[in-house]
């Protein structure tokens, strides 16, 4: 049995019921609480109720309504038995609850979704994470750090090589006194040069217009390996699969994480900064397809989804759709 603490248990997910039997069924039908399951899942749900990041970082807050607008979005989703093609539909899915974050203590919202997320992983499940603002990303990548030092500790000979990609229209390397939803991965990249590990950073999506010299400065520093949203498109397909089977090969273990503001604005309008170019949203399932079926796949994250922001839920449900994809692709990486 899986010991992941939250500060609020799962709620009940629902969903449109068509009838009984494996032939009707949906996501909301699946997804049992954490303490009620009998058998280990294959991947478990953690919210993240914060927008303390964003609004240090002086975007719209609302991302902390996120992980309720997500479950909704994603329980009426058809999940039929059986395997389908290359898609994984008999599968077994926990609610582990949310992390709420209060009284601006993102600190402490962040150490205890690092443990939920490390009990999940050490468990043999894909964690993922329904946030909350991109700040929620350095409590993910802490919880994949501390497991994945554990195993080099096993005996494996060297540390477990980490990898972040990173779907998003922005670096978030910045720079702040206090955490913000804008510094999680230079966080993750000043605690693994701590650590005295390394940690390979990748972006999918950035943008020139959103990005000041400062950032592609400071990606430069440390070695990020980026494909502007200029670049990634259709005619480009590619050096875009190079890129993703070149990050795959040299890491062991991958952080994937979504940022809702890599998509176009007319696909996902409920976001804090709404990307007026942004990235097909076919190109970035096609992406995450690819890094769910690689073996690799340890801990994802969706970030950035502002329920009062979204027109007729269709960021949620965008988002809901590519969390399907990695749901019913993921291959668990070995023991």
């Amino acid at each position: 049995m899986i010991q992941a603490f939250t500060d609020r248990q799962a709620p009940t997910w629902s969903g449109r019921d068509d009838g009984p039997g494996a032939e009707h069924r949906r996501l909301f039908q699946t997804v049992q609480p954490l303490a009620q399951l009998t058998q280990r899942p294959d991947a478990v749900f953690v919210g993240f109720a914060s927008d303390e990041g964003v609004r240090r970082n002086q975007g719209r807050t609302g991302a902390a309504e996120g992980p309720t607008a997500l479950r909704s979005a994603l329980g009426t989703l058809a999940l039929a038995q059986g395997t389908t093609g290359n898609r994984r539909t008999d599968l077994v899915l926990g609610d582990a609850g949310d992390v709420v974050v209060t009284n601006r203590d993102l600190v402490g919202g962040h150490r205890r979704l690092s443990e939920a997320v490390t009990a999940i992983i050490d468990a043999g499940s894909l964690p993922v994470v329904l946030g909350g603002g991109h700040e929620v990303a350095y409590g993910t990548y802490l919880g994949l750090a501390a497991s994945a030092r554990r195993r080099n500790h096993r005996g494996q000979g060297r540390a477990a090589r980490i990898g972040i990609l990173n779907l998003d229209a922005h670096f978030d390397l910045r720079q702040a006194d206090e955490p913000t939803s804008g510094t999680p991965f230079s966080q993750a990249l000043a605690e693994e040069e701590w650590a005295g590990t390394d940690l390979t950073y990748a972006v999918v999506g950035i943008s020139e217009a959103a990005n000041t010299q400062v950032l592609f400065d400071a990606a430069d520093r440390a070695r990020v390996h980026y494909l502007l949203d200029e670049e990634t498109h259709w005619g480009n397909l590619q050096a875009i699969d190079k890129f993703i089977e070149v990050f795959t090969a040299n890491v062991d273990l991958i952080y994937l994480t979504l940022d809702l503001d890599v998509l176009p604005a007319a696909v996902a309008p409920g976001v804090s900064a709404p990307a007026a170019l942004g990235v097909d949203t076919a190109i970035i399932n096609r992406i995450m397809g690819k890094v769910a079926a690689s073996g690799k796949l340890a801990a994802f994250d969706v970030a950035e989804l502002n329920p009062s922001l979204d027109i007729d839920g269709r960021t949620a449900k965008t988002a809901a759709r590519l969390i399907h994809t990695v749901l019913t692709r993921h291959t668990p990486f070995p023991e």
